[in-house]
């Protein structure tokens, strides 16, 4: 994430943390899931990705949570994918609307 941060320092993206410090202050160093959202084009040409961001909180108590951030495109084909298959990618997009909505805990009755 530091690496995407950045990234996205030097292009002055405005879709990415203040600062390295901010990161570091919001998002654990553990693993984190990118969904890509859009993409913005120049002339035809992609800029950049604008992707969902699930992460483990710092200090989250196993609580974690979602922003957007955008990724230069090198960086972006760079990344695993997990998305190919159409059930997983359909599986993700209801996990990241889940997120985006907003996550509980609710106890049973």
């Amino acid at each position: 994430m530091l690496e995407i941060q950045f990234e996205a320092e030097e292009r002055d993206w405005g879709t990415r943390w203040s600062s390295a410090h901010a990161l570091r202050s919001q998002v654990a160093e553990e693993d984190a899931v990118l969904q890509s959202l859009m993409r913005e084009e120049w002339g035809g040409v992609v800029r950049a990705y604008r992707c969902l961001l699930l992460f483990s909180a710092v200090d989250g108590g196993g609580s974690g949570g979602v922003t957007t951030i955008d990724l230069e495109p090198a960086r972006y084909q760079s990344l695993q994918r997990i998305d190919r298959d159409p059930e997983v990618r359909k599986a993700l997009v209801r996990m990241f609307s889940l997120a985006m909505g907003g996550i509980g805990v609710v106890a049973k009755k």
